[in-house]
């Protein structure tokens, strides 16, 4: 069969771009070997921000004493929970099954491998292998955990995040091997359900692509709800013989054993790019990732590649923004090249973290002579009635231009706020702009404004 553009993956880079293909009035297929939605919707992004609400609701009713309530027998069903998770889950898959009906998209239910001439061979469960070709073919098979030699994972005793999402027990000791967005997430919430959690980072601290100022105040947050911290440390070796787990942990005072019942490997992602036919058609690769140009096409005329397959930041709304772009190009509409200095990051721990831009020790590295502007959320009174004093909004302006250089916060729901930043930064928007933009009250957006006021002087509440 052939279609104008056939997308292998369905991801939130695969499925956005398919529909958008479709409404720009292409023949679209779209090629999957498990569920729709891909790993972000089935494994990653949808089903842990339900755990994680789990966790703040349980934390809220073992807390109510604070907020002037009395509730007894407060306990947890860690069954029904990772239920409520898969069921959430399973839900949006079907959601992205009625888009496809919706779209006139075809599903193609398989394994995908790219051939010369534009074609696909799909390979289903039975084994059973069927060809189609197209104008366009666009990877985005998306990324896995990413295992180390010395930390192999057996899905038992040695889990990536999909096993973590789905034990049928909560183990009483857990390690976290790794401090990015799925390592303190998932700490986060064992730590919550009452899970020992001991997190592991090789670098000098938690979050380490963060603002320094962010990553010091993760790490308090992270110790004062009793999750233990080590830095600067790698897990050496783990045995697996006995019962539980042992660690070999290297510090820099020497090693040290952990004990565990459990260790989640969250060192990063690996490619999806083995044997899907790449050799074949002589698609170049290097390092782990297909190169692509400003618009996503390969070194071979008709092949794409978006999302984590390629160089950059391997996020979900990253993937389909790209899509986004690749299929308006080849359907010839006006689209700009992706703003990779303007995506914002979020990780859905407690407290959250999201940022955007340039860091303040990345801006003054560049050469910019900066104003940097702080409000803690201890001085908002929409964060105090909350009961969520924790975190602060930073932000970063060139001195010269105005221009707004990043911005970094942590704390209670920050994530819903970082947008403010993104659309101001894409409109080239001053900080003299942001301070006369009037910020309504009581709300945790405030302290953007406020921090900005802070950065030129003219902060009211501090």
């Amino acid at each position: 069969m052939k279609y104008d553009i056939i997308v292998i993956g369905s991801g939130p880079g695969g499925y956005v771009t398919a529909i958008r293909a479709s409404q720009l009035g292409f023949k679209v297929a779209v090629i999957e070997k498990e569920n729709l939605g891909g790993i972000c919707l089935n494994w990653g992004c949808i089903p842990t921000k339900a755990l994680l609400k789990s966790a703040q609701v349980y934390t809220y009713l073992k807390h109510v004493d604070d907020y002037g309530l009395k509730a007894t027998a407060i306990d947890k069903d860690f069954g029904a929970v990772i239920n409520r998770s898969r069921g959430v889950a399973a839900g949006m898959s079907k959601g992205v099954q009625f888009l496809m009906k919706k779209n006139k998209i075809d599903v193609i239910n398989g394994f995908g491998k790219v051939k010369p001439g534009k074609k696909v061979v799909v390979t289903d469960a039975a084994g059973k292998a069927t060809e189609y070709s197209a104008n366009h073919i666009i990877i985005a098979t998306g990324a896995r955990s990413r295992e180390l030699p010395n930390l192999p994972q057996d899905g038992d005793k040695v889990i990536g995040y999909r096993e973590a999402m789905t034990l049928s027990q909560q183990p009483k000791k857990m390690i976290v091997v790794g401090s990015g967005a799925i390592g303190v997430e998932f700490a986060h919430f064992y730590n919550a359900m009452g899970t020992e959690v001991t997190i592991v980072e090789f670098l000098p601290n938690l979050v380490p692509l963060e603002d320094v100022e962010v990553s010091k105040q993760f790490e308090r947050s992270f110790k004062k709800s009793g999750i233990k911290v080590m830095t600067q440390a790698s897990v050496e070796s783990v045995d697996t013989s006995g019962k539980g787990v042992k660690a070999v942990v290297k510090t820099q005072k020497g090693e040290k054993i952990l004990e565990a019942d459990i260790v989640l490997s969250a060192v990063g992602i690996k490619s999806n790019i083995e044997e899907i036919g790449l050799e074949d058609v002589g698609i170049v690769t290097d390092r782990d990732k297909i190169l692509v140009n400003d618009f996503y096409q390969t070194n071979i005329p008709g092949y794409y590649a978006i999302g984590d397959v390629i160089p950059g930041p391997a996020l979900a709304h990253v993937a389909s923004a790209e899509g986004i772009t690749c299929v308006e190009k080849i359907a010839g509409v006006h689209t700009d090249k992706v703003d990779y200095g303007n995506i914002p990051g979020c990780t859905y721990a407690s407290p959250e973290i999201a940022s955007v831009g340039l860091t303040e020790a990345k801006a003054i590295e560049e050469g910019y002579d900066v104003k940097v502007g702080k409000f803690p959320f201890s001085a908002s009174g929409k964060a105090q009635a909350a009961g969520t004093p924790d975190g602060f909004v930073k932000v970063i302006f060139d001195a010269k231009y105005g221009e707004w250089l990043g911005c970094h916060m942590i704390g209670a729901g920050v994530t819903d706020m970082i947008a403010e930043a993104v659309v101001a930064r894409k409109l080239e928007t001053t900080g003299h702009e942001i301070l006369k933009a009037i910020h309504p009250h009581p709300t945790m957006s405030e302290a953007v404004m406020e921090a900005v006021a802070d950065a030129y002087d003219e902060v009211i509440h501090l």
